[in-house]
């Protein structure tokens, strides 16, 4: 998969096997099998060109690794501990770049303010049972749009 994402586009046999012999040796036909148990598991999708094949990633190199985080998260006993293990192995760049996440899913209307004291105030208020019924109180529900790497199941990864 990871010549086919490098790639960006239709690719052939041919093709990804001119790019992995450049670092070591491979048959053709190796190849050729890899690509089509990844069309028949639905990870690439292909089209007929000529006697041969041209295929493509039918998700992206980021929807699969959200997919294999969001699957592994779901599979943990203590989903609460998993993360903050996982955040605790991250640099403080990736720690940058999933706040900078967080900002975007939640859009700006849905944005904490920026006075701590205000802040504590509405998690307050939010989690009073009065309060919680309000709809400019109420924790959003909907989840994240569902991923396309998602539904391929868990086979190959």
């Amino acid at each position: 998969m990871s010549r086919v994402w490098k790639w960006n586009r239709p690719v052939t046999v041919r093709e990804v096997l001119e790019d992995l012999q450049k670092e070591r040796s491979i048959a053709y036909t190796t190849v050729m099998t890899v690509l089509d148990n990844l069309h028949q598991k639905g990870w690439v999708r292909r089209e007929a060109e000529g006697r041969a094949y041209r295929y493509e990633a039918v998700s992206t190199r980021a929807a699969y690794a959200a997919a294999l985080m969001n699957d592994a998260w779901s599979q943990s006993d203590n989903p609460a501990a998993a993360l903050v293990a996982f955040f605790g192995m991250m640099s403080e760049e990736q720690r940058q770049a999933l706040s900078d996440a967080v900002r975007i899913v939640q859009g700006p209307e849905t944005q904490e303010p920026t006075e701590p004291s205000e802040s504590a105030e509405a998690r307050e208020a939010a989690t009073e049972p009065e309060q919680a019924e309000q709809p400019e109180q109420a924790e959003p529900t909907e989840g994240p749009p569902e991923n396309p790497a998602s539904a391929q199941g868990s086979g190959g990864r």
